[in-house]
């Protein structure tokens, strides 16, 4: 019996890469711009007939030749990729995976966070992860009506203190959710500072790490969504879905976002979560954004005038709690990092 082996697949060998591309479009899946390792299994005429990425602590791109399905590959190819993340001291882990494919990973020891429909579920490989998270949350719980908002804070900006500010002005205890997940040029040790500091003195806000469960779109996987459009709206499901399980934790039954008026991805995010939030009892408030000088107030721009060293502008645009950080040494390789950036908008 020929013995098959998983080796990696290296960014320039295209031909094992072209071969791993017709392997994913003949099972149905595209491969995932966010990918940091590629692993392949070859027949002995060097044909792909399994492959799996990662991306940070996610597995995705899995994909067996359906004629050699049933031989175990699958297992060999976790297997492996288990150990490449192991090795990187990446714990714990996620698979994205379609609905067909869930009781497979089930079957390995992975826990089910949350699905959407038929399209796609979230599970990780902790028997505890998720539970052990929304236990953590529900210590802070309190009596009264709740509210959440969800920020990425790249960085803490007047924008983002208005939203908390009309969000906390409505509720008796305002949940205010920082993104964990590392992938904006603020890293997240310093978003978290930045947001913590700038609503300090609002006495009903407790601010939480979003942990790995409020996905960012750096990490949602795409391979298996047909275009642009259904992407955008898989990943807003599933972030939703994931949101109203910790809402019931803390009894969450209202939410504030802030407008985006200009922001097609933002514009799926509402319009997905006027249809879904409803049904779980939990009523969406859009906030008009603030302007200054007639124009919205935006991390973007507030990066950009970093960027640049424009501090009049940084200085109109941000809470003095967020100047003061820019303006000290400790600021000094997170600086140097915005400077270093290409376009800074986007992130």
């Amino acid at each position: 019996m020929y013995e098959y082996t998983v080796s990696k697949v290296y960014p320039q060998d295209r031909t094992t890469l072209a071969k791993v591309d017709a392997l994913l479009e003949r099972e149905g899946i595209r491969r995932d711009g966010n990918l940091d390792y590629t692993c392949a299994i070859q027949d002995d005429e060097l044909n792909v007939i399994a492959t799996g990425s990662c991306f940070g602590n996610t597995l995705r791109c899995l994909a067996v030749d359906s004629r050699y399905q049933g031989e175990g590959l699958m297992n060999k190819l976790i297997t492996h990729l288990v150990d490449v993340e192991y090795g990187r001291g990446n714990l714990p882990l996620f698979v994205y995976t379609k609905v067909s494919s869930a009781k497979f990973f089930c079957d390995l020891g992975f826990q089910e966070i949350a699905r959407v429909d038929d399209t796609l579920v979230f599970l990780e490989n902790r028997a505890d992860g998720f539970t052990s998270y929304l236990r953590g949350l529900a210590a802070t719980r309190r009596d009264g009506m709740s509210g959440a908002v969800v920020m990425n804070a790249n960085p803490f900006t007047l924008g983002h203190r208005h939203l908390v500010e009309v969000a906390a002005a409505a509720c008796d205890t305002l949940h205010l959710f920082v993104v964990s997940e590392d992938a904006s040029l603020v890293p997240f040790s310093v978003r978290k500072q930045l947001v913590c500091a700038g609503v300090a003195d609002l006495e009903n806000v407790v601010v939480h790490d979003s942990g790995p469960y409020i996905i960012s779109s750096a990490t949602f996987p795409s391979y298996f969504l047909r275009d642009d459009a259904a992407v955008n709206e898989g990943h807003a499901r599933l972030d939703i879905a994931v949101f109203c399980r910790i809402a019931r934790e803390l009894g969450i039954t209202r939410r504030f976002v802030g407008e985006e008026p200009t922001s097609q991805v933002t514009g799926v995010y509402n319009r997905v979560m006027r249809e879904e939030l409803p049904a779980a009892g939990i009523e969406l408030t859009v906030v008009p954004r603030i302007e200054v000088a007639g124009a919205a107030v935006s991390a973007s721009t507030v990066r950009r005038a970093l960027q640049t060293g424009d501090w009049d502008t940084v200085r109109a645009l941000v809470p003095a709690t967020t100047y003061e950080y820019f303006r000290s040494d400790e600021a000094a390789p997170v600086l140097q990092r915005i400077q270093a950036a290409g376009n800074v908008v986007h992130y």
